[in-house]
């Protein structure tokens, strides 16, 4: 355990935002399951709601350095390209 007062708080911070980042994390899941759903329904419109708003939690993720930039583009490749696929 850290004796002096500043690494005590760096320590408390940590925790909080490691919970925090799970929460993003756990978002940012959530709407990329909710797009795949849509895909498997076939439904075009629904799909290409859920595409966008996946897109949009995964760039402020990314802003926020949540994850990676480059992992935030990579996610976002496949999600498009498996809606192209669908909608033609």
């Amino acid at each position: 355990m850290a004796n002096i007062k500043s690494a005590i708080k760096r320590v408390q911070i940590t925790r909080v935002r490691t919970v925090q980042n799970a929460a993003y994390k756990s978002m940012m899941k959530t709407s990329i399951r909710r797009f795949e759903t849509s895909l498997k329904d076939n439904n075009v419109e629904n799909a290409k709601v859920t595409l966008l708003k996946a897109l949009r939690v995964i760039d402020k993720l990314a802003g926020k350095g949540i994850i990676h930039k480059n992992m935030a583009a990579r996610k976002k490749s496949q999600l498009t390209r498996r809606y192209n696929q669908i909608a033609s």
